[in-house]
C-alpha cells in the first residue's frame, strides 16, 4: 500500500456529499424493490439485492443504513423508515439464541437509534425501549460462551461450541454496552456472570488464538505474515483445549481471509477507544488497565501492519493473502487493484471495515508517527473507495460498494458473464460498513462529536 501522507479528511469532504446523496438513492431503491419477505438482503447478483440462508446476520445493516443516512444529511424520511422497520422486523435479533452477530444487527439498529435520540437528533421517547433491547441482546451474546483450558473463554460461532470466528472480535461490543446499561447475564442458581468480563475474555481468546505475532507456534510468520489472521480457531469441547486454525470463508487456515482481518483491525480498535471509558476499579479485578491496552494495542497494531503491507497501491485487498491463484496476477502490491482480472477477486468490504480501523488506531495513537502511518493509511483507502471505480453509480443497482465478495469457497458470488471471477457487486455489510467509515469521517470534519459503538451510553 502505498500511504498518502499529505491527504486531509477536508480533502475528501466534495466526495462524501456526492456520496450521501448516491447513498440515499440506493436506500430508496431497495425500500420500493426489495420484499423482507424473501429474508434478509445479503448480496446483489446482477444489481438486485438477494437474500441466502444462511443466517440472517444483515437485516440490522439494511435498516442501520437508514439511520446513519438521517444522520449525515438530516433527511427525516430515513429515520422513519429505520425506526418502522426496526420495531417491525428486529425483535427476533434481540432474543436469537443460535448466532455470534449480535453486536452487527442490534447495534446497528437500536444502537444507533438510542444515540441519535441521546444528541437530541431524535425524539427521546423510546430511550428505554432501545435500552432493554440492547441489554437483552448483550446478555443473549454472553451466554452463547464456551470454557477455555486454563481459564477465560470465548462467544462460540453458529458452528456449535467449539467454533471461535475472528468475526465476532466486533460483536462482542453489545455484551460492552449492555454492561455499561447496567446489565449482566443471570445464569443457573441465579449465578450472576459479568459482562464485562466475558467481554473481555472473548477478545483475549480471539488475540491469542485468531490473530499471529510471529511468536512461539507461529515464529515462522516473521517479518512477511506477522499479523495474518485465521477465520475459525477450534477447540475441543471435552476440555477446552485449542485444537487448530481453520477456515469457512477463507482459503484456508493458514491465509489471511481479509474480511475476518478487517473485522479484528476495527474491532481491536474501537474496544481500545471504550477502554478508556471504563474506570480502573472495574478493570481491577480483572487484570487491570494495563494488561487490556496492551492486549489490544497488539492485535491493533499487528492486523493494521499485515494490511498495510499486503494490499494493493490504492488501500484495496484481494478476498484472502494466500488466494490460490494470486500468484498468477505477479507483483500485486506493487500496482493498485486489478478488479477485473481473470484469477482473484478483490474484496472492498474487507477495505470498508479496514478504513475504519485504520483511522480509529490512528487517532488513537495520536501525533506520532506510528499514529500518522495508520491515519493516512485509512484516509489513502476511504478515497479509493468514494471514487468511482468502487461506487454503484448506475441508477438501478441496489449496490452502494461494488467489487464485494461474500463468500468465495461456497461459489456464491455472482460472476458477470463473461469474467472469471465475481466483480460489480454489493453487499449489505459493505454498504453499511462504508456508509459509517464516511459518517465518522464527516463527523470530524464538521467537528461534531466523535462518532462511537458506545455514543449511544449516557455522557
Amino acid at each position: 500500500m502505498q500511504i498518502d501522507t499529505q491527504l486531509s479528511p477536508a480533502a475528501l469532504a466534495p466526495a462524501l456529499q456526492r456520496f450521501w446523496q448516491l447513498s440515499g438513492q440506493k436506500i430508496d431503491l431497495i425500500l420500493k424493490e426489495y420484499d423482507p419477505a424473501k429474508g434478509s438482503p445479503v448480496f446483489t447478483v446482477a444489481g438486485k439485492y438477494t437474500a441466502r440462508g444462511w443466517t440472517e446476520w444483515t437485516e440490522g445493516f439494511n435498516y442501520g443504513s437508514a439511520f446513519l443516512q438521517f444522520d449525515a444529511t438530516g433527511d427525516a424520511r430515513f429515520a422513519d423508515a429505520a425506526r418502522k422497520l426496526t420495531v417491525d422486523r428486529m425483535a427476533s435479533h434481540v432474543s436469537h439464541v443460535g448466532v455470534h452477530d449480535h453486536g452487527f444487527n442490534n447495534l446497528s439498529t437500536y444502537g444507533n437509534w438510542l444515540r441519535l435520540q441521546r444528541e437530541g437528533r431524535l425524539p427521546a421517547d423510546q430511550v428505554d425501549f432501545c435500552e432493554v433491547a440492547l441489554k437483552v441482546s448483550g446478555a443473549v451474546q454472553a451466554a452463547r460462551w464456551s470454557a477455555i483450558q486454563g481459564g477465560g473463554g470465548y462467544i462460540y460461532s453458529f458452528n456449535g461450541p467449539h467454533s471461535l470466528f475472528v468475526d465476532t472480535i466486533r460483536s462482542v461490543r453489545i455484551l460492552m454496552v449492555a454492561h455499561r446499561l447496567g446489565h449482566r447475564l443471570m445464569g443457573e442458581n441465579d449465578a450472576a456472570h459479568s459482562l464485562l468480563e466475558r467481554g473481555l475474555q472473548h477478545i483475549d481468546a480471539t488475540a491469542r488464538f485468531s490473530i499471529y505475532y510471529g511468536e512461539g507456534r507461529d515464529g515462522y510468520d516473521v517479518p512477511a505474515e506477522r499479523g495474518r489472521t485465521t477465520h475459525e480457531a477450534v477447540f475441543n469441547t471435552n476440555d477446552g483445549r485449542f485444537r487448530c486454525p481453520n477456515s469457512q470463508q477463507g482459503f484456508s487456515g493458514f491465509t489471511t481471509w481479509t474480511r475476518g482481518l478487517a473485522w479484528a483491525m476495527v474491532g481491536f480498535a474501537e474496544e481500545l477507544e471504550f477502554l478508556k471509558t471504563v474506570s480502573d476499579a472495574e478493570l481491577a479485578p480483572l487484570g487491570g488497565r494495563a494488561k487490556w491496552e496492551a492486549v489490544l494495542l497488539k492485535g491493533a497494531r499487528a492486523t493494521c501492519d499485515w494490511f498495510i503491507a499486503n494490499t494493493a497501491t490504492d488501500g484495496i485487498p484481494y478476498w484472502d493473502g494466500g488466494a490460490p491463484n494470486l500468484h498468477k496476477l505477479g507483483e500485486w502490491r506493487a500496482r493498485p487493484a486489478e478488479i477485473f482480472n481473470d484469477h482473484e477477486p478483490v474484496d472492498s468490504s474487507a477495505a470498508a471495515i479496514g478504513a475504519q480501523g485504520l483511522l480509529r488506531l490512528g487517532r488513537h495513537l495520536g501525533d506520532t508517527a506510528e499514529g500518522k502511518k495508520y491515519w493516512q493509511a485509512g484516509l489513502t483507502t476511504m478515497r479509493t473507495l468514494l471514487s468511482d471505480a468502487y461506487l454503484g453509480i448506475e441508477s438501478r443497482h441496489q449496490g452502494l460498494l461494488l467489487h464485494t465478495v461474500y463468500h468465495r469457497p461456497n461459489g456464491w458470488d455472482h460472476i458477470p458473464p463473461g469474467r472469471k471471477v465475481p466483480c460489480g457487486e454489493a453487499c449489505m455489510w459493505g454498504d453499511y460498513h462504508l456508509r459509517e467509515a464516511a459518517l465518522y469521517l464527516q463527523r470530524i470534519i464538521e467537528g461534531k462529536a466523535y462518532y462511537t459503538f458506545f455514543g449511544c451510553l449516557k455522557g
